[in-house]
């Protein structure tokens, strides 16, 4: 029995009530909105003027009694639609703003409870659906200034006239790996229209894998980590800690880390993923379940947490080279050794972290090329020594 895929389309209509009625669901591994308000506009008006709008790809999915039919490509268009129809769209500006007062101790809640607000810097049609099953119902239910009201002229006729195509994908098995691997590889290997992935965010497919392991490839706090950029921020990418500090775990040999991969990073942090979800020995890696038995990472993803909270390391760095030193050895101790960091001085550790950080940036090869793998591999070699001293001695 082969992979069958289906053709047809559907008027905007009905895309909009596949999405209220949770018909059609996103992947947990699909990026969050990214459309501008032009290109909503630009959208509508491509439907308006009769031109050719992508076809969209839907995967049916089979998890035990249930079935789910996955956006596995098109959120962008399919959301567009949504918004326009409802009035609306994310208002990253006010909730920004908002964000700032909450954070203000001095702010008595004049803009109100901040849990009620949808989170609109990482935000999909999913915190729209969670509001209610009808426009009339969303409406009434979202917060005041976390959206913009829109007005494209959504008509019935316009709903009912203009149509959006689909292909439906439907796996040769119900087997829940081989459906996921499946989907996995369909998604990172669809081209998003006009928005290239990230080499995170197509990444992340892979994460669709193993459901177990996403708290351990993306946890919740390493958001809270960010590396400023020349125009931007960036979260910490805990992947690439996880993958070069595994390959040093096994080696025990800083000069072997990234050996070879200099100009494809990326697969390197790749197979790591595959090496954790298949639970099989590798020659870079080694073996996944003896860092981890039976999967069990949580309660050292938690020590990692409070640890880094404790020392104040959750916070914005301005270069990779600050970011690499404080967190290779503190991630290494604690989820590879299983040790806990002193924290009563911390003090001193910070001190002896940032003479390390003065040391670095006063090479100006260091500092003119971080990325380069001497110099990586130098600061996951100090950093781990660094932490050494103000490990305890007793596995945790």
């Amino acid at each position: 029995m082969e992979n069958r895929v289906y053709y047809g389309e559907y008027s905007l209509r009905h895309w909009i009530d596949l999405v209220l009625r949770k018909n059609i669901v996103l992947p947990d591994y699909q990026r969050y909105f990214v459309w501008n308000e032009k290109k909503v506009e630009t959208l509508i008006e491509t439907f308006k003027n009769k031109q050719f709008v992508p076809p969209v790809t839907i995967g049916a999915f089979k998890l035990g009694n249930s079935n789910e039919n996955l956006l596995l490509d098109g959120q962008q268009r399919v959301t567009s639609i949504l918004l326009a129809y409802l009035g609306l769209y994310p208002d990253a500006a006010t909730y920004k703003s908002n964000l700032d007062s909450f954070a203000n101790d001095n702010d008595d809640d004049e803009h109100g409870d901040e849990s009620l607000f949808d989170n609109i810097l990482e935000w999909n049609f999913k915190s729209l659906v969670q509001r209610g099953t009808s426009k009339e119902e969303i409406l009434s239910n979202i917060q005041q200034g976390n959206y913009k009201h829109t007005n494209l002229n959504i008509t019935d006729e316009f709903l009912d006239s203009n149509f959006l195509g689909f292909s439906y994908l439907v796996p040769q098995t119900s087997e829940e790996k081989t459906q996921q691997k499946y989907y996995s590889s369909v998604f990172r290997n669809i081209n998003i229209q006009g928005e290239p992935l990230l080499p995170q965010e197509s990444r992340a497919s892979l994460y669709f894998l193993d459901q177990e392991l996403v708290g351990l490839f993306d946890p919740d706090f390493a958001k809270k980590i960010v590396i400023k950029l020349v125009s931007s921020e960036s979260k910490a990418d805990f992947i690439r800690y996880l993958a070069l500090l595994s390959q040093y775990h096994n080696d025990g040999d800083p000069s072997k880390v990234a050996r070879g991969y200099k100009q494809k990073m990326e697969k390197l942090y790749e197979g790591y993923i595959f090496s954790a979800i298949n639970g099989e020995t590798s020659n870079i890696y080694g073996t996944f379940l003896n860092i981890f038995p039976d999967k069990e990472y949580k309660v050292y993803l938690e020590q990692l947490e409070k640890t880094l909270t404790e020392i104040g390391l959750l916070k914005k760095y301005n270069s990779i080279i600050e970011l690499d030193a404080y967190l290779f050895g503190i991630i290494y101790h604690t989820l590879f050794k299983k040790k806990q960091i002193d924290t009563s001085k911390k003090e001193q550790l910070i001190a002896e972290l940032d003479r390390k950080i003065t040391q670095y940036k006063k090479d100006p090869s260091h500092l003119k090329s971080p990325n380069n793998l001497g110099q990586l591999r130098q600061r996951i070699s100090d950093s781990i020594a660094i932490y050494r001293k103000y490990t305890n001695n007793e596995s945790q």
